[in-house]
């Protein structure tokens, strides 16, 4: 039986899943897919989960599609994947261990935050081998400046961080391993302090209001906010306020 290529740490309402595939720099093969699809459905039915870290071994993040399964990369699964990061109701983040290719950017632009080290470097290599970065496309063009996107994919061309920082594919760009590990755990503590059913609803507004018109985006976002604030979670958090005590959700501790 073959090894599992995702590792899944469950820890309480953290759920934790690490690309374990180094000797094909992390590539998304069939066996890798399947797995990573089937942790997010499961960390997904798991009600006590608030949080998805997803990181890798190694000194590569993703070096995307696992170019000896050549013919038969599943484009189904790949689309599950990215579908399944966005709808999360739960935070996902990135914690870019390294370098970054193709469908491995995919998967940093759906996730919610993403964070590398200075280090790594990131390219849309697809054009290189004849082929185009379709389904990335679809996170990339939601996060990134469209000029950036234009120059990198169409040319294949890599580039570093700071870059991909400021073009909107990471959240932020740290020193080192040291402080990649800081900022993930400083992100995922503000998380479970965070009303996990206001977190959910915060993910679905950002992925729905860009897509809505002025006029759509307000009334969706006041009728929601009217059910937010007259909701079960918001008593609690004006209550906790007032009385100087965590709400009942807080697990940071």
């Amino acid at each position: 039986m073959a090894p599992d290529l995702v590792n899944v740490d469950a820890a309480g309402p953290v759920r934790t899943l690490t690309l374990n595939s180094p000797h094909n720099r992390n590539a998304l093969s069939a066996q890798l897919l399947d797995e990573l699809v089937q942790a997010f459905h499961d960390a997904m039915t798991d009600e006590a989960v608030r949080v998805i870290v997803l990181t890798g071994t190694g000194p590569v993040f993703c070096s995307g599609a696992d170019l000896s399964e050549r013919g038969t990369f599943r484009t189904n699964e790949m689309e599950e994947l990215l579908g399944a990061i966005a709808d999360a109701p739960v935070p996902v983040i990135a914690r870019v261990n390294g370098h970054a290719r193709a469908g491995g950017i995919g998967l940093i632009a759906a996730s919610d935050l993403a964070v590398a080290a200075i280090g790594a470097t990131f390219g849309f290599s697809e054009v290189r081998i004849g082929v185009a970065p379709a389904l990335i496309a679809v996170p990339a063009l939601r996060v990134a400046d469209r000029r950036f996107l234009a120059r990198t994919m169409l040319t294949g061309a890599s580039f570093d961080a700071t870059e991909a920082a400021a073009a909107g594919l990471l959240s932020a760009v740290v020193a080192d391993e040291a402080a990649l590990e800081t900022w993930v755990s400083a992100a995922v503590t503000a998380v479970l302090k965070s009303a996990p059913g206001a977190v959910a609803a915060t993910k679905a507004l950002l992925r729905a209001l860009p897509e809505s018109t002025y006029a759509e985006g307000l009334a969706t976002a006041a009728a929601r906010s009217a059910e937010l604030f007259g909701g079960p979670e918001a008593a609690e958090g004006m209550d906790a306020f007032f009385a100087k005590r965590p709400p009942a959700w807080d697990a940071s501790a």
